[in-house]
């Protein structure tokens, strides 16, 4: 029996949000419209969704306001922002704050399709597997708080880390870490992995005998050194 994920859309241009939803619903997506943050946040409270769809300009509650109010109450929902906001300052916030991915207006249907599917696989990825909690030598990773030690995680540095201990001492290929957490192995996305596995080497520390190797023309690994 084939799943029906269910997107909340929070879109205060009707036409827009109209549009969406047609086009979702076409892609066998269920769909519900709220036009402003308050209402996304009341309809949250009642009813289970699998990804949340939210602009940033909205009366009542703004998205960056609604976002805030989601990852502080601890939900594991997927987040796409959908706004005309394209300063790069606002695209870091939407990230910081804990977004999944920022898609800045006009955008392809499609692309936010192909989006919505590969964040739905990673948190599939990251629920299959009982083990959300490593021990790092000494350093605590929390996958369900995204914490490392008493960092916040990002959410990809959170999803990177925890596909490396879920595969521990295993070399896990650059192109499966690609289209599993970015959806497409693009030039840019490349280098932004690059940049991410360096974050966590910096978040684990020199003198940790935890160490994410590189396996050269593979992928990475993360392995126990000896002392």
């Amino acid at each position: 029996m084939t799943t029906i994920n269910h997107i909340l859309l929070a879109e205060d241009d009707v036409n827009l949000s109209t549009v969406l939803a047609d086009y979702l619903r076409s892609r066998d997506f269920q769909v519900t419209t709220v036009a402003d943050g308050q209402e996304a946040w009341e309809t949250l409270s009642k009813k289970h969704f699998d990804v949340l769809l939210t602009n940033i300009s909205m009366p009542k509650m703004n998205g960056w306001q609604l976002i805030k109010a989601v990852r502080e109450s601890n939900q594991q929902l997927p987040i796409i922002i959908i706004s005309a906001k394209t300063d790069r300052e606002d695209i870091i916030r939407g990230y910081q704050l804990g977004c999944d991915d920022y898609l800045t207006k006009p955008f392809s249907m499609d692309i936010l399709i192909c989006k919505i599917e590969a964040i739905l696989r990673r948190y599939r990825m990251a629920n299959q597997s009982d083990e959300m909690e490593f021990d790092l030598n000494g350093l605590h990773f929390d996958a369900v708080r995204q914490t490392l030690g008493d960092r916040r995680l990002s959410a990809r540095e959170n999803e990177l880390l925890l596909m490396l201990c879920q595969n521990m001492d295993k070399t896990v290929e650059r192109s499966r870490i690609l289209m599993t957490i970015w959806g497409s192995e693009t030039y840019f996305n490349s280098r932004s992995l690059s940049v991410y596995v360096n974050h966590l080497r910096n978040y684990l520390g020199k003198d940790n005998l935890i160490k994410i190797l590189s396996v050269h023309g593979k992928g990475y690994k993360l392995v126990k050194m000896n002392e």
